[in-house]
């Protein structure tokens, strides 16, 4: 009896995936609920189990290739037995394997591309020893001092490497640069004195973790008083369809996080409805969900703005891009230390700049300088999410 291995629903408004890799070959022994392939979509990566046990009779569609939805991807002889055992391997190639099974499937892909990289020699530093892409980056980007005193003009071919983007880094470029080419847009800044926020936090952060059972972060209080904000100012929260505005009267908050496979955007349903302590436990969990490639499609869909924190890589100022069709993102940034006139008096404070950017067809420059001021009014007296303000 034949199992048909298809490409499963892969989320609304998403039609096709490309084949990332397939982790078996025809002929191999497969498991009910084993990886069979790794697809790639503009939004995450996801696999495709066995649906029973049996051999990988066939595989219809290769690595690179783009698949719909319901596209034949092999088939599995149910029940069947491998009928030729696999050749042994070198000695050297059985004491690394178990370790290499434990990798992830980007990181054993670049091994493999790579092969003048021996895995003993990458330093792991995913959970359980396992090997990242991030890893395999830096022990490539690891030059000999010996290469480094030598002046000899080396061929171009070793000075440079190519390598495919994956299907989500193409989506991401094509989507960023639509929406530089369809909406007008601007940026407007602003400075937060963070010390009320940080004192705050310090003097609650351990009944807070003791309460809820998880740490009290910055972005919540950024979630919270964008939410505020939105809600004076429908226009930040709306999109164009069309010859039409769509006002939001949800707020659903796109949380962006850096992964291995790039950026992603994760939606805090309803945060206007939820506590701080939910949000801080949504944005825990959804930021775990995307650094291991579990995030599912619905879990990316349908924000109505978007709140990006360049601080966490140390940057000072950006002028961030909008996620289409979104119509507003704010950016966080470092906090620094910088002498401000308060009173009179030169003092020392915690300074964070923050910036908007905006589609300036459907907002206006009063309505994004009035969002930045009530980000800056509710992050400088968090006292206002008490009272409502």
């Amino acid at each position: 009896m034949c199992a048909d291995i298809v490409v499963p629903s892969l989320g609304e408004s998403v039609s096709e995936a490309t084949i990332a890799k397939w982790f078996k070959k025809a002929g191999d022994a497969v498991k009910k609920d084993e990886p069979l392939v790794e697809l790639e979509t503009d939004k995450v990566s996801m696999e495709v189990n066995s649906p029973c046990d049996g051999v990988l009779e066939s595989v219809a569609v290769q690595q690179d290739a783009t698949v719909n939805v319901g596209t034949l991807l092999g088939v599995i002889r149910e029940g069947a037995v491998a009928s030729t055992p696999a050749p042994s391997a070198p000695a050297s190639a059985v004491a690394s394997t178990p370790a290499a099974a434990k990798d992830g499937p980007a990181a054993t892909k670049m091994l493999a591309e790579n092969p003048q990289i021996a895995r003993d020699a990458v330093v792991a530093t995913g959970k359980d020893g396992r090997v990242t892409k991030g890893d395999v980056l830096a022990a490539k980007n690891v030059v000999p001092m010996a290469a480094v005193h030598s002046e000899e003009p080396k061929p171009k071919g070793e000075r440079e490497e190519r390598v495919k983007m994956t299907k989500l880094r193409q989506v991401i470029s094509r989507r960023l640069k639509d929406s530089q080419n369809t909406a007008a847009i601007l940026t407007t800044f602003n400075e937060i004195d963070m010390s009320s926020v940080i004192e705050l936090r310090s003097q609650y952060k351990d009944d807070f973790e003791r309460k809820f059972g998880i740490k009290l972060g910055f972005m919540g209080f950024f979630v919270k008083a964008a939410v505020n904000a939105l809600q004076e100012l429908p226009e930040v929260n709306a999109q164009i369809d069309g010859d039409e505005l769509v006002y939001k009267n949800y707020y659903d908050i796109g949380v962006a996080v850096g992964t291995e496979n790039g950026l992603v955007v994760p939606v805090i349903r309803d945060a206007d409805k939820k506590s701080l302590s939910e949000i801080e436990g949504d944005l825990a969990a959804k930021a775990q969900q995307a650094r291991k490639g579990t995030l599912a499609m619905k879990d990316l869909q349908g924000g109505t703005f978007t709140i990006s924190n360049g601080g966490v890589y140390g940057s000072l100022m950006s002028t961030p891009i909008i996620n289409p069709p979104q119509s507003g993102i704010l950016g966080m940034h470092k906090t620094e230390e910088r002498p401000v006139v308060v009173n009179g008096q030169i003092v020392i404070r915690p300074m964070m700049y923050v910036a908007l950017s905006y589609d300036h067809r459907i907002i206006d420059g009063r309505e994004s300088v009035t969002f930045l001021k009530r980000i800056k009014e509710s992050i400088e007296d968090p006292r206002r999410f008490l009272l409502g303000l």
